[in-house]
């Protein structure tokens, strides 16, 4: 049987080793379009011009995946940062490791993330591929271009994940 994978609330604070957090809570802003607008400015590093690459905004309508989930593979982008920002303001799982190889089951964190909440991965940072819980549809921000984008692996007896309570989603 597969051990269960803890579930904590996302956080800036948490999430650092793999990447920013993209949420407006805490954050500073200024005014503008004449005062109507709060402008919360450079939420997110991202990095996708690797070796010829550039930043490609795409939509991704993402289906939920029946819970508990194994989580039985893991990916990463070598070249460049991935952002995902829900439209729907619906919570979400994360799955990250932190590792120069291929991770194994101990070395995965996950998160919730609150409707309001992004995350941009690192390059080089592995995650699962997008957990909706509900059907939603997320602003990705990654690298298009020649060279290795995508590197996925198999986890070896990967540990089973629960949507959560509820609630859990604050993120705060």
């Amino acid at each position: 049987m597969s051990a269960r994978l803890a579930l904590s609330p996302l956080s800036a604070a948490a999430f650092t080793p793999y990447g920013d957090v993209i949420e407006t809570a805490d954050r500073a802003w200024f005014p503008i379009n004449g005062g109507t607008t709060r402008r919360y400015n450079d939420l997110a590093q991202l990095h996708t011009d690797a070796r010829g690459g550039r930043t490609g905004v795409s939509i991704f309508a993402a289906q939920p995946f029946a819970m508990p989930l194994r989580i039985a593979s893991m990916e990463r982008h070598p070249l460049s940062s991935q952002a995902f920002m829900p439209l729907h303001g619906k919570p979400y799982l994360v799955v990250v490791a932190d590792t120069a190889g291929p991770p194994a089951a101990a070395d995965l964190r996950a998160f919730i993330a609150s409707g309001d909440q992004g995350v941009n991965y690192r390059a080089g940072i592995w995650h699962h591929p997008l957990i909706a819980l509900e059907p939603c549809h997320f602003l990705v921000v990654d690298r298009i271009g020649p060279g290795p984008n995508c590197d996925v692996v198999d986890i070896t007896d990967g540990p089973m994940l629960d949507s959560g309570p509820a609630d859990a989603g604050s993120g705060r």
